[in-house]
């Protein structure tokens, strides 16, 4: 009897080293290294909404002085992540106090977005892939965002709508590392190389030795169609399970990392040799300068969406995009 139980303990206490043993190496090869190394390069919060409401004390939307005040037949605004401080600032400086509406009757973030704007709400927050729904739905009246995917326009073709985009600003889209990462300067060529997992540890491009992990984004968000986009005739690789303990790289737009999530544990590489500077969007001397769009469906009857857009065009309308970090697109114009 004594015998049987001391070999149950024995067990026991087998069993239980094992499991330490287990969770030691599995802290030893994933948990510590990836807690101290690049990989944290890609964990960008979401843009928190509330610091962006207009007609808001404390907002950090910029004071434009508008000559355009609409106060009746408002376009409903919505857009991307990245653009809810330009739609949200047009808002602000054109449209009346008391037009922006919550659900329950005050702001509350305790959702996934980080919303609830009520359905009479001249603004809403639906992101890039609900928000390209939305607009063929018709529930919004101008969305502004990147271009849109193949499936969102299959999806506007197939019910019959018809958008027009109209370019009003400039945006580099941006490939980003930890800080600690050694490498600053990628050409695109090792880029897309990289997602297409041709160069799969760091040493490869001139950094330390240690696996790459490329990380992409949800499909159909604007920065994953830009991306698609960028990659041209490379087909995005498959990449190993074990990259995940090496060192991340990611993308997304500038101001999207460095205007709204400004997370200082992360950089914005060069691309060629150029960093994505304001000035080298201006100028195109960054190599991947992109416009964003406000979209809206060409049936749409508002005689108010012409004219805001015509006013985002004017100088007013483009100190305004220049005020909320991004970058005003003048005549010129990408094909």
């Amino acid at each position: 009897m004594k015998t049987g139980t001391g070999k149950r303990i024995a067990a026991i206490i087998l069993v239980i080293a094992v499991f330490a043993g287990f969770n030691l190496s599995m802290y030893q090869l994933l948990t510590r290294r990836l807690s101290n190394n690049f990989s944290g390069a890609t964990q960008a919060k979401m843009i928190d909404v509330k610091n962006y409401l207009p007609h808001t004390e404390g907002s950090d939307l910029p004071q434009i002085d508008a000559s355009l005040k609409l106060t009746e037949d408002l376009p409903v605004l919505d857009g991307a992540a990245a653009l809810v401080p330009v739609y949200a600032t047009v808002v602000h400086s054109v449209y009346p106090e008391g037009c922006v509406t919550y659900e329950g009757g005050v702001f509350s973030d305790d959702n996934f977005y980080g919303e609830n704007f009520a359905a009479d709400s001249a603004m809403q927050y639906n992101n890039t892939v609900r928000g390209y729904k939305a607009i063929v739905d018709g529930t919004t009246d101008i969305l502004f965002c990147a271009a849109p995917s193949a499936e969102q326009k299959q999806y506007a073709e197939d019910n019959g709508v018809e958008l027009v985009y109209v370019p009003i600003g400039l945006e580099a889209f941006v490939f980003f590392v930890n800080e600690n990462n050694p490498v600053d300067d990628l050409t695109a060529e090792q880029i897309r190389k990289i997602y297409a997992c041709e160069y799969t540890n760091w040493s490869q491009v001139g950094g330390a030795n240690r696996m790459i992990n490329p990380v992409t984004r949800l499909e159909g968000s604007g920065s994953q169609t830009m991306f698609e986009a960028f990659m041209g005739d490379y087909e995005i690789g498959t990449k190993s399970p074990l990259a995940i303990t090496g060192a991340s790289i990611g993308f997304s737009f500038r101001y999207y990392m460095d205007g709204i999530v400004g997370n200082h544990a992360v950089k914005m590489l060069s691309v060629n040799g150029v960093y994505p500077s304001a000035e080298n969007i201006q100028n195109r001397s960054y190599p991947i300068v992109t416009q964003f769009y406000a979209i809206y469906r060409a049936d749409n009857e508002n005689g108010n969406i012409p004219i805001l857009i015509d006013w985002l065009l004017s100088d007013e309308g483009q100190t305004l995009i220049e005020q909320t970090g991004y970058v005003r697109i003048k005549e010129t114009l990408i094909e």
